[in-house]
């Protein structure tokens, strides 16, 4: 995997609106927002390009860390018990614009279905 702006955002290197950090994840508020919450929640020392290239011998914890994060988000941005998405993009034409594995957290609104 080659560098990424999430690499960078992990070492501080460019500013975000973190929300949640412990040793596996990273969470951030997006740039582009398409709620009134949307999350970025990222895996902090793994590299992972896209969800095809999970491993679960070697990725389980991490994924696990993510969710877990999203829990403690959603309760904290007051969207756990009124509901909110969680969202992976795998490859271009799903909308990956980042290769590194990323979940979005979006909230705060009505989503509708299906998306897209």
């Amino acid at each position: 995997m080659g560098e990424t702006i999430f690499s960078k955002i992990i070492r501080k290197e460019i500013p975000a609106e973190i929300v949640f950090e412990n040793e596996m994840v990273l969470a951030f508020k997006d740039i582009h927002p398409q709620a009134p919450v949307h999350i970025l929640i990222i895996p902090k020392t793994i590299e992972i390009e896209t969800t095809r290239d999970i491993d679960s011998s070697k990725h389980s914890d991490h994924l696990t860390a993510m969710f877990e994060a999203a829990n403690k988000i959603a309760e904290d941005f007051g969207v756990s018990e009124t509901g909110f998405r969680l969202v992976l993009n795998c490859g271009a034409d799903a909308g990956q614009e980042v290769y590194h594995l990323h979940m979005h957290l979006l909230g705060g609104r009505k989503m509708n279905w299906p998306p897209g």
